[in-house]
Order: structure tokens, then sequence, then C-alpha cells
């Protein structure tokens, strides 16, 4: 099991943190060894837990290079095993326009249903189409797959990183990209006048008013995990993005009740079992080593242990 965000340096987190019990994550972690860690600073594109995933599936690429399109697009079949060209991920989001700087919403939160996800698609496609973008929709409303040459190489944040973040901050920056804001700004201009917005102003929802790129690479050669892909939980997603302490710490609490608690029985019953734990800076996996050992014995683990572990991601 992969889970993101399971330690959040956002102030309304870190303080619901000192509260946080979790008794089988306890458990868990006493019984467990420390297999690798990964730890960078905040400012990487890639956040640890999209690293852990691709390191997990065999993939290997710079920061912001992580080709999760291109990726997609080979399972879905949009691009043959032999495929080497540059896809990217097109997501529709709501720029939140403040005082001094634009801040990315979480595009999750906006609410886009398949029908007008389909509209805007064919809207977008021709401007995409003069820059050499081929867009192609996905099963997920609102969420388009894009090829294009220049996507080989054209590092891009990841959302996980950019929601609530000033624009500036997290735009693809470099000669490469100028093509893509010129696009980007004629998207603004044409979502504002589409019905579709109108719609959803009436419906009292935020309106789609630009896109994000992110997922930009090409995928060379044949994927190979190095072992079963994780399960990834996105329980702490959406109350970490938006520094929801309470929230953050109820998921918590759900999560080692539920999931948590199933992975300690897999290795109460003898399973091979890994968990894989990501901050904003670090990701932590640990993985059974030796059994029986007295390291896990309860002096040694008390309800430090994991709140130790969390801070530290």
């Amino acid at each position: 099991m992969l889970i993101p965000f399971a330690g959040r340096g956002s102030p309304a987190c870190r303080a619901a943190l000192s509260a946080l019990k979790l008794p089988n994550l306890e458990s868990l972690l006493s019984r467990l060894s420390l297999a690798d860690t990964d730890t960078q600073d905040e400012s990487t594109r890639s956040p640890p837990h999209e690293r852990a995933l691709a390191k997990a599936l065999g993939i290997s690429a710079t920061d912001g290079c992580i080709p999760w399109a291109a990726l997609e697009a080979r399972h879905t079949g949009l691009a043959a095993s032999g495929d080497t060209e540059g896809w990217g991920v097109v997501t529709l989001c709501n720029w939140q326009v403040g005082i001094d700087d634009v801040a990315l919403g979480d595009p999750a939160a906006i609410e886009i249903d398949a029908n007008e996800s389909a509209a805007l698609l064919e809207v977008a496609r021709p401007f995409f189409e003069e820059d050499g973008i081929a867009l192609h929709a996905s099963p997920t409303p609102g969420r388009w797959l894009a090829r294009a040459r220049i996507f080989d190489g054209l590092a891009t944040a990841s959302i996980d990183r950019a929601v609530g973040w000033p624009i500036s901050q997290w735009s693809p920056l470099g000669d490469s990209a100028r093509s893509l804001r010129r696009l980007q700004n004629e998207m603004q201009m044409l979502l504002y006048t589409q019905r579709v917005n109108d719609d959803r102003a009436a419906r009292g929802v935020p309106p789609i008013n630009s896109f994000w790129l992110s997922g930009t690479g090409a995928l060379k050669g044949v994927v190979t995990p190095a072992a079963p892909a994780p399960t990834v939980s996105d329980a702490l997603r959406v109350a970490a993005l938006r520094d929801d302490g309470v929230g953050w710490a109820e998921a918590w609490q759900a999560l080692d009740a539920g999931e948590i608690a199933s992975l300690l029985a897999d290795y109460t019953r003898g399973a091979d079992v890994a968990l894989t734990l990501c901050g904003d800076r670090a990701a932590q996996r640990y993985t059974v080593q030796q059994r029986g050992l007295a390291r896990w014995a309860k002096s040694l683990f008390d309800r430090t242990r994991a709140a130790a572990v969390l801070e530290s991601l």
C-alpha cells in the first residue's frame, strides 16, 4: 500500500499530528523495517508519492517528467507499445483570482460531468491542433490526454504540488513552453464564453476557466515493475490540500481502522506486506525483513513512533 499525504507540513495538518492516535499503524510499523527512503525538498515538481509509484512501476524519469499520460495512453490503447512520442495530461480547472496572484483550485472540487467535459473537448480540440497537439478523452470527466512532440522532456508540476499555490510558481518555464502559455491564454478567453460555464454559474459551482498540464513525458521501452504495483490510497488527499487538520486527522483514523488494519491482518497471517508513507518531502517504504525479533517490542515503539515517522515526511 502507498499512502500520499501521510505527512503534511501545512499548519493545520501539522498541528493535528500531535493528537493523532493510529494504533494499527503503530503496530504495523513496529513489525516492519525501513527498506527505502527518498528525501528531497518541496520544490520538486514530482511529489514523493508520484516518485515512489513510478519507482514501483519500473519507470525512471527526471523531475517533472514522469510520463503518466503516456502510460495511461498505452494502457487504454491510444498508444502502441513502441510509441515513444510525448504525452501530457490536460486537466480542466478553476484559477482563483486574488488581489496579488492567481492560484490553482483543486480540479477534484469543480464537479464537472461527462457531458460538460465532452462539450468542452470539442470546442478546445481545434485550438490545440493548431499547435500540433492531439486531444483524446479519458474515462475521467475534465481530464484529457494530449499527444505532442513538445511534451517529451517538458517538465511540468503535478497538480498535487500546485493546488492552492500561485500559478506563476509552478507553470512550465523556458522557450518550449511559450506556445503552451499562449494556448492557455486562448483557452481562458474561449472558456469564458461557453454555455457550459453559464450553466455552472446557475448551479452555483466554480467556472472552468483554464487547464493544467502535468504528467508529461515519453514512455521509452517496456515498463517492468519490480514487484506487484502497490494499492494507492487517496483518502488523505482532499483534506491535506485544503489544510483541513480536523478532516485530515479523521481521514487518517478511518484509514487506520480500515486499510491499515487489513494490512496488519495480512502481516499476521504471514503475508509479505509493504507500506510506503509519503509526505511533502519524503517517501519511506517499509517491508517485512525478519519476523519474531524483539525489535518490535512495545517498550521500543510507543505512540511517538508513528508521529515521528509522519513528521519526518
